[in-house]
């Protein structure tokens, strides 16, 4: 038997020569949390639906009980969270546009939903819907159908209950086998036709009129349809009417449908359907949105290449337009995009055609069929920029940088990365369960905590997929032991096919932040063990307060990587290389110290924005600091000035094993590696989790024998 493995969280993260992507933000990290609408906080982390209204140029939650009901002069967004076998999350955002709402309306709906799509981390598609055009994934959401009232909120409409109202006949048409649109047509002959479907609803009784070209699936969906116009205009009690097309029986109920007509006559057989939007022959146009002005690209074959990070685009398909948004690009020109697409709509005058927005690297199969040979991942391209930044990197770090700036970028070595466009989930362990977090709570851990996260990206041969844990230095056994099952449960429901590995806080590798991008780490614990074992053993918590006073060292080598931790609020906990937030309350100061670079000061303006979101923090340099500064620290006192070096990371070991007893020999030599690696790494390594899951996989798929 043989079989080989390796560890070390860098050597399975590692990608091949030239397939290196460099390491960018995924789309958020540069936009401030405070331009999103606070409406949409906790948004996205459960499966179902959210929907908000827009009221007064303001989006306004809509109870659970009202969803499903629309109003034709109001504009709505609305969130589908579907939750994944493997634990995370798809979001799918709408916003939908009744026939009367007004310009300013749609517009700020349009708007939120690019706050929404942050608030979300930038991962979910947007769709465009208006009244009675709405696409099938949109109705799908509802059962059996959405049938808008008349009204909205701006036209002052108040809502009245049933027995209020004065009943008024309306005719309804309806398509479709598994979703179905139902649409208002005028009360008249005219409106029928032999290939769909039509219901008309009057005082007493409901009529269902089956065109003769109409299929049994669609008659079966058009009957939940008359139930639900049963149910909810006539609280249940109303007598309910088949009348079949061409059939020409004594039949009291048909004589009653067509004496509402004025009398039977003959449907013409020649129908014409309406146009549905499609342009099957629209050449496809591709257009630079630039400060809210559409601009035309001019290309021969339409590449992914013509796509830049920092800038939004339109893909006019004719029945769609597509909104690309580059993963640099700004908050404001995000919605500018997406208002010059509306704009686009009205200026052609294409009402049935659909708005559909994406954010670069979360393209769907559609849009990236639209394209000649789409890349199953981006090249990797090293700007003069970005290599003076690696250069003040090396720099900062002691080495000289003279014959690395001026060598030519052939020779240039870059550093190991990981593809940093994916999928993040994380949770946090609550005892024996484990907590789903939201995309703004995420990258906020606690020392006293347990967490485990899922990472996908593209790999070479498809998606990869990463399942870590992470355990704080305060972090209780009991919830460790029960993050390790919870890990090696979710590696066993994606059928052995995820990487499993065991980090410990402080002993992290650098390949870890970059997924993470922005992390914070703050003192004692937020999951119910961690309380449980503080109230128990009644040791002093020590956890995060936004009240009380913190002190935060920031740290990180750019946007995409940098984190704020945590430190005893005491002056020896300053270092001159670093930058550090500190708050007491509302009062906050921004310190910078003297070795510290233009970056570290980027990092800490922005770790501000996670920490203190909504505060004003005055900025101290260095030996110019106020009383008040050393008074929330106690009392003045000698701090260092060397950079704190990290743990070299141990070497990557491979072993090639090979027994001819069987399984249970090398699970013996397995455990004995395990236990020196663990003894004198201090988990540095973490081969338990990583090499039994190896083992574990192996035996499963039969490579052990």
């Amino acid at each position: 038997m043989n079989f080989c493995f390796q560890h070390t969280f860098s050597s399975l993260l590692k990608q091949k020569p030239g397939k290196t992507s460099p390491p960018r933000s995924r789309g958020t990290m540069a936009i401030s949390m405070r331009d999103v609408d606070p409406a949409f906080q906790g948004a996205g982390q459960k499966d179902g639906l959210e929907i908000w209204r827009i009221e007064k140029l303001q989006a306004v939650p809509v109870p659970r009980e009202s969803h499903g009901k629309f109003f034709a002069g109001d504009s709505y967004i609305i969130l589908k969270t579907t939750a994944r076998k493997n634990g995370s999350f798809q979001h799918d955002i709408h916003y939908w546009l009744g026939k009367d709402t007004s310009q300013d309306e749609s517009g700020t709906a349009a708007i939120k939903t690019v706050e929404l799509d942050v608030a979300l981390g930038g991962r979910g598609v947007q769709y465009r819907e208006v009244q009675g055009n709405e696409t099938e994934k949109f109705l799908s959401y509802f059962k059996p159908c959405i049938i808008p009232e008349e009204g909205g909120i701006a036209s002052g409409f108040r809502h009245t209950e049933i027995n209020e109202r004065e009943h008024v006949t309306r005719l309804f048409v309806c398509r479709g086998k598994h979703t179905v649109h139902v649409k208002e047509v005028p009360f008249a002959r005219s409106s029928l036709n032999h290939d769909d479907i039509f219901i008309l609803d009057t005082k007493s009784k409901i009529f269902q009129f089956n065109g003769s070209n109409s299929s049994i699936q669609e008659r079966a969906k058009a009957l939940e349809v008359v139930q639900y116009l049963k149910d909810t205009n006539h609280e249940g009690k109303c007598d309910v009417a088949a009348v079949e097309d061409g059939k020409l029986m004594a039949d009291a109920d048909a004589g009653e449908f067509w004496g509402l007509f004025g009398g039977f006559a003959p449907l013409p057989r020649k129908t014409f359907s309406e146009p549905n939007g499609k342009d099957t022959a629209f050449p496809p146009k591709l257009l630079w949105v630039n400060k809210g002005q559409t601009v035309s690209v001019d290309y021969e074959v339409l590449t992914k290449a013509l796509l830049d990070s920092t800038k939004c685009y339109l893909l006019d398909c004719g029945s769609e337009i597509y909104v690309w948004m580059g993963r640099e690009t700004a908050l404001e020109d995000r919605k500018q995009a997406g208002l010059a697409a509306e704009e686009l709509l009205r200026e052609g005058d294409r009402p049935k055609s659909h708005i559909i927005r994406l954010m670069e690297g979360f393209e769907t199969v559609i849009f990236r069929s639209k394209f000649n040979k789409w890349p199953k991942k981006a090249e990797a391209v090293v700007s003069d920029e970005s290599r003076g930044k690696v250069a003040a990197l090396l720099k900062r770090q002691g080495f000289n940088v003279k014959a690395v700036a001026k060598s030519a970028p052939v020779k240039e070595e870059p550093l190991p990365q990981i593809d940093c466009t994916g999928n993040l989930q994380v949770w946090r362990v609550n005892d024996s369960e484990k907590t789903f977090l939201s995309f703004s709570e995420q990258c906020k851990f606690y020392s006293g905590d347990c967490y485990i996260f899922q990472y996908s990206y593209p790999g070479d041969d498809g998606e990869e997929c990463l399942i870590g844990t992470w355990f704080g230095k305060k972090s209780i056994e009991e919830e460790r032991a029960a993050a390790t099952s919870l890990a090696n449960k979710m590696v066993e429901s994606l059928k052995f096919q995820a990487v499993l590995v065991r980090l410990y806080e402080g002993k992290e590798p650098i390949e870890f932040f970059p997924i993470f991008q922005n992390l914070v780490i703050f003192k004692g614990g937020a999951s119910t063990g961690y309380k449980k074992f503080v109230s128990e053993n009644g040791s002093q918590d020590d956890t995060y307060s936004e009240s009380g006073v913190a002190l935060f060292r920031v740290q990180g080598s750019g946007p995409d990587n940098m984190q704020a931790i945590q430190v005893d609020a005491v002056a020896p906990s300053l270092n001159s290389s670093y930058c550090y937030i500190l708050h007491d309350g509302d009062t906050v100061f921004t310190w910078i110290g003297n070795l510290s670079s233009s970056m570290d000061q980027e990092l800490a303006e922005r770790q501000l924005d996670v920490i203190k979101p909504n505060l004003q923090s005055r900025m101290l340099k260095e030996g110019s600091e106020y009383d008040q500064f050393w008074k929330i620290l106690g009392i003045k006192s000698e701090y260092s000035s060397q950079k704190i070096a990290r743990d070299p990371e141990s070497d990557a070991h491979l072993f090639c094993c090979t027994f001819l007893k069987g399984k249970k020999e090398f699970i013996k030599f397995l455990a004995s590696i395990c236990l020196h690696y663990h003894s004198v790494c201090n988990g540095l390594c973490f081969p338990f989790e990583l090499v039994f899951s190896v083992a574990y996989i192996g035996l499963m798929k039969g490579c052990l024998r």
